[in-house]
């Protein structure tokens, strides 16, 4: 990690992915790195992630999907700027591209065609009296305006018929994610993510294909973490570095 001021340049996927992102707030870590990993985008395919921040799911997805092209949307101007910057850095101009914009806003109000896959780390709060006041500069990505409604409403919008909407969240919330995706969406593949192996999922992976009717599949859980030593599973690791994905059989 080089510091620079207010800016940190870290690697991501073993040194594959550089990003700068802000020393204090929100920074990225395990849950982008899962929602990249699950990121199962085919050859010419277009993928779309809502609330990009400087780039670390985008970046990493688009270093795991080499044939797929990625647009990041984010409200936060300072944010896209070096989400901007992070795609000068990779080299990756020629397939990511940063738009600012507001899920609030619509899907309609970025002028895109729909995409074949759209990904989401939504905030995980929608009311500010459910949890203690956050750091002014962690606000934006803790707590949601127009709620998990918001998202997943946008989310719908934005992919095509038969395409694919991947979302990480808490695991508290699946409810609410299966209810305001199932209107419109199914075919569901969920996927515990249980801090160890004997402590309840902290978080879910849950993929969705718009208009979808198979039926809902929970898949084997991922462990983060072993108890003995506090070090990463293989398994999350292997995702960590790269070297595997977290796939939707």
């Amino acid at each position: 990690m080089a510091d620079q001021g207010d800016v940190t340049t870290d690697r991501l996927l073993d040194g594959r992915v550089l990003l700068r992102q802000p020393a204090r707030g929100y920074r990225a870590g395990m849950d982008a790195a899962l929602l990249a990993a699950a990121c199962d985008a085919r050859p010419g395919e277009r993928v779309l992630e809502a609330g990009c921040g400087p780039g670390a799911a985008l970046l990493a997805a688009a270093v795991r999907r080499p044939e797929a092209r990625f647009v990041g949307i984010e409200r936060d101007s300072a944010a896209a700027a070096l989400a901007r910057e992070n795609v000068a850095l990779n080299g990756l101009g020629e397939r990511v591209e940063i738009v600012d914009g507001d899920v609030q806003a619509g899907f309609k109000a970025l002028g895109q065609p729909v995409f074949d896959a759209v990904m989401a780390n939504p905030p995980f709060f929608d009311d500010p009296n459910a949890l203690l006041a956050p750091a002014e500069e962690k606000t934006g990505a803790w707590l949601a305006d127009g709620g998990l409604e918001a998202w997943t409403g946008f989310l719908l919008k934005a992919v095509r018929e038969g395409g694919t909407i991947t979302v990480i969240h808490r695991a508290d919330r699946l409810a609410d994610l299966l209810a305001l995706l199932g209107g419109k969406a199914g075919s569901f593949r969920v996927r515990p993510i249980h801090p160890f192996a004997d402590a309840p999922a902290k978080r879910v992976l849950v993929r969705a294909v718009k208009t979808g009717k198979a039926p809902l599949a929970l898949l084997p859980a991922l462990v983060l973490h072993e108890r003995e030593g506090g070090k990463h599973s293989a398994a999350a690791e292997a995702i960590l570095r790269g070297e595997a994905d977290l796939g939707w059989p």
